[in-house]
């Protein structure tokens, strides 16, 4: 007897899981319109108009450059972390204290913009790897879950720079009450209001993915993140790496920090990431933790936020763009699940 079956399969070929987004984009889109046809709304004039405000102005994008670069950052990070079977909810505090550290130099320490900038460089990068050692100490040498320990980590990370950008650091007599001075040092535009640190960000994706990809370390990284017993057995060194992809993943995202007051903000702020750290997973999860892929699912949730902000300023509430925003993200997400499913026929 025959019968036909649905299968998982391991892993979904490239026209499959791009097929399957495109459709969840299509249907997303759909029931949106739908309910704003129901809301009194034109779903095709405001579609028309976040085209227009998007791709059709330099203005829109270099708006998405620079939404661009604080994803890729904080999505590489978590998508790093994941090569060692490590889920770095953190990314957000470690952006803050990346972001805070860089700030920091560049508020306190004199000098030309040659010499400050390398510096918060590295504080941010020190910043981010400092925010997650107690999470990587704790899950290599006591096998505490690092979910619970760098998502607690972050709202301690937020509240210190809101203290301090609110307080000690507050720019006296400025236009803020809540935010530093405006840091000197600036990293240089290379097109438009976009700075250098967008080839940056795709630089460093591009060489960690080679990097996993070609180089001894990262089989034994990819190894271990997929059977650590068998990897323990085959004599590799699994808690060794398991600290240092952990550090890495926190640098990552701590240099997202610098990258974002250096180059975009310019002032240290409460809200800098703009959860920044926590979009980054959903970067990750959509480019199924590939380096290489966590550069088109950032520019993909790019264009999404910065749709959302071009419908606010259509007169449409934040809570309808947030909804709309999740069902595409959503729907996305159960499009890349289902392209793993095969309609098999076998005998009974």
């Amino acid at each position: 007897m025959v019968e036909w079956r649905l299968q998982r399969l391991p892993s979904a070929g490239t026209g499959a899981a791009l097929g399957a987004r495109i459709a969840a984009v299509l249907l997303a889109l759909g029931v949106a319109a739908v309910a704003l046809v129901l809301a009194g709304q034109n779903p095709f004039a405001l579609a028309a108009q976040v085209i227009r405000a998007t791709f059709g102005s330099t203005f829109g994008l270099e708006d998405l450059g620079l939404l661009l670069i604080p994803l890729l950052l904080t999505g590489l990070s978590v998508a790093v972390g994941q090569q060692i079977g490590v889920w770095n909810i953190g990314a957000e505090g470690q952006f803050y204290i990346g972001a805070f550290a860089a700030a920091a130099v560049g508020l306190f320490l004199p000098g030309s913009a040659a010499l400050i900038l390398p510096l918060m460089f590295v504080a941010g990068a020190v910043g981010g790897m400092f925010w997650i050692l107690v999470p990587t100490l704790a899950r290599a040498y006591a096998g505490v879950n690092e979910l619970i320990t760098t998502l607690l980590l972050n709202f301690v990370a937020a509240l210190l720079v809101y203290y301090v950008a609110t307080g000690p650091w507050r720019e006296r007599g400025g236009v803020s009450n809540s935010a530093t001075a405006r840091i000197p040092a600036e990293i240089p535009e290379f097109w438009g209001l976009v700075h250098w640190g967008l080839p940056a960000g795709v630089l460093m994706a591009l060489g960690f993915a080679a990097l996993l990809a070609y180089s001894r370390w990262g089989y034994e990284v990819r190894f271990a993140g997929s059977n650590a017993k068998a990897a323990r057995y085959a004599g590799m060194p699994v808690r060794r790496h398991l600290v240092t992809v952990m550090l890495l993943s926190g640098m990552i995202a701590g240099i997202g920090g610098m990258l974002e007051i250096a180059g975009t903000v310019h002032r240290l702020q409460g809200g800098i990431s703009n959860n920044f750290g926590y979009l980054g997973i959903m970067v990750a999860v959509l480019a199924r933790n590939s380096c290489l892929g966590v550069i088109a699912s950032a520019a993909f949730m790019a264009v999404i936020l910065n749709a959302g902000i071009v419908l606010q300023t259509q007169g449409l509430t934040s809570a309808t763009v947030l909804a709309i925003t999740g069902l595409i993200l959503f729907l996305t997400a159960v499009g890349d699940e289902v392209s793993h499913y095969r309609i098999v026929r076998g005998k009974v």
